[in-house]
C-alpha cells in the first residue's frame, strides 16, 4: 500500500508551526529560561508532539513501504537511516529524541530543566533536516508514479 502524502505533508505542517513555537524559547538565555516555569512548560510541550509526529512518519512510511514495524520509537529513526529514507547520523541522532519524548509524555523520570533547554537547540538544528529528507522523498516518490 502506498503512503498517504495528505498525513504526512499535514504532519510536517504541523511540525513546522511547533518549531516555530520553540524559536522564541531558543533565543532566551539559560537564566531567563528558567526564570519563568512556563517557558519550561511550552517547551516540553513543543518537543513532545514535534518528536512524536516524527514517530508518526517513520511508522507510516516504514509500515507501508517496508511492511515493517519497528519494535520501538527509537528503532523508527535507526531503520530509517538503515533505509535510506535518512542519512545514518541523523537518524541516530534523533533516535535518542524518542526517549525523550517518553519521559515527557509518561514522566518516567525527573525532567531537569537544563537538558530540555538543550534540546530545543538540537530541534531548531535537526529537526529541519529530517523534514528535508520526508519532503524530498514525498517529491521524488510522486516523480516516480507520475512516470509509470
Amino acid at each position: 500500500m502506498p503512503v498517504d502524502k495528505k498525513i504526512i505533508c499535514r504532519k510536517v505542517i504541523l511540525i513546522n508551526k511547533d518549531l516555530k513555537g520553540l524559536i522564541p524559547l531558543s533565543e532566551l538565555s539559560l537564566k531567563k529560561y528558567l526564570s519563568k516555569a512556563d517557558y519550561e512548560t511550552l517547551a516540553e510541550r513543543y518537543l513532545e508532539r514535534i518528536i512524536g509526529r516524527m514517530i508518526d512518519i517513520n511508522y507510516h512510511i516504514l509500515s507501508e513501504l517496508e511492511n515493517d514495524s519497528p519494535s520501538d520509537y527509537y528503532n523508527s529513526f535507526i531503520i530509517m537511516g538503515r533505509k535510506k529514507y535518512l542519512p545514518n547520523v541523523l537518524a541516530e541522532s534523533l533516535a535518542n529524541s524518542a526517549g525523550l519524548r517518553n519521559r515527557l509524555a509518561h514522566e518516567y523520570d525527573e525532567i531537569i530543566e537544563k537538558i530540555i533547554y538543550q534540546a530545543i537547540q538540537k530541534c531548531l538544528k535537526e529537526v529541519p533536516k529530517y523534514l528535508k529528507c520526508i519532503v524530498n522523498f514525498i517529491e521524488k516518490d510522486s516523480k516516480q508514479k507520475k512516470l509509470i
